[in-house]
């Protein structure tokens, strides 16, 4: 038997990619009807957008996979496109404001309660489980969570998940997308302070300090684990770490979004926050550069961008 070639191996990890993808969305398509039936309607909205976000990365992995290829079952994929029409219209032409995990977080939290972090966690766990059948499955979901909080008796409690996605095309345009589009802009503007290649902007600084009223704590997920800040949330928003060596890409860490819900609704926090960057006149160059990296990125696949995020739709009865 001949020896395996370097392309041949390429093409069967490739393939081996496109079907656990195809697999993992298909579990979290699922998973995301189920717990939408144990919540208010309003929760359609979520369903909503997990759907149009996982057939976005569907459609820029390579090679693709359409919302067809995802859903196999006929009857079930013809009763999501009657009840959820918008996502397999547009997933090719809008750009979705945050990635798939970031959904399936919010959705559970509203089965679970706000309150009742233990439990989030537990069910993500589960979760994950689920999706992590072998060693290579590290696709669509998430590694860590992130909870924020202002340090008082029964805090409300803020949650966040790392980057869900797979590939540097995919992880630099979600990125892009949550900053221009569903961050808060005080932690946009801390990401947008650094190039894709980590150097720091020099005519732009939108990195924050968090009072030292508000704690903001990660964990691994599988393992319930937690962890440090990297350098690159130290970085971000002055989280103490003892770090001096993990630097991820800005953005891709779980405080990004968790710390972004924190400031959404603590507006005492947010006021402490802002007042560094109030009339930072090189904030729109910064966004621009964003939004010209991430075109530059949306080259590099076949999608044709109308220059729209997606908005989420809610099922109406």
């Amino acid at each position: 038997m001949p020896p395996v070639t370097r392309k041949a191996k390429k093409e069967f990890l490739k393939e081996e990619e496109f079907e656990i993808f195809r697999r993992n969305a298909s579990m979290l398509i699922e998973k995301m009807v189920e717990l939408s039936c144990q919540t208010p309607k309003d929760s359609t909205v979520l369903v909503d957008e997990a759907l149009h976000s996982i057939f976005f990365l569907g459609g820029i992995n390579n090679p693709p996979c359409p919302p067809e290829v995802i859903i196999t079952d006929m009857e079930i994929l013809n009763s999501l496109k009657e009840s959820y029409p918008k996502p397999f219209e547009l997933y090719s032409i809008q750009l979705p404001k945050r990635h798939p995990f970031s959904c399936v977080l919010d959705m559970i939290v509203q089965v679970t309660g706000r309150e009742k972090e233990n439990g989030i966690k537990e069910k993500l766990k589960e979760l994950i489980r689920q999706l992590k059948q072998d060693a290579r499955s590290k696709i669509l979901y998430s590694f860590t969570i992130c909870v924020s909080y202002i340090d008082i008796p029964d805090p409300v409690k803020y949650y966040g998940v790392s980057m869900s996605t797979t590939g540097r095309t995919a992880g630099k345009i979600m990125v892009g997308a949550s900053c221009l589009s569903a961050w808060d802009d005080d932690v946009a503007g801390a990401v947008m302070t650094y190039n894709p290649d980590k150097s720091k902007k020099k005519y732009f600084d939108g990195t924050i300090i968090l009072p030292d009223s508000v704690r903001c704590e990660s964990f691994k997920l599988d393992s319930g684990e937690k962890m440090n800040p990297c350098r690159s949330c130290g970085n971000l928003f002055g989280l103490q770490t003892d770090e001096n060596t993990d630097e991820w890409p800005y953005g891709n860490c779980a405080e990004a979004e968790s710390v972004s819900e924190l400031l959404k609704s603590e507006h005492q926090v947010k006021e402490q926050v802002r007042a560094r960057h109030r009339s930072d006149e090189n904030r729109q160059k910064a966004r621009n550069a964003v939004l010209k990296q991430l075109k530059s990125e949306l080259e590099n696949t076949d999608f044709k961008w109308d220059n729209n995020f997606y908005t989420p739709q809610r099922i109406t009865y």
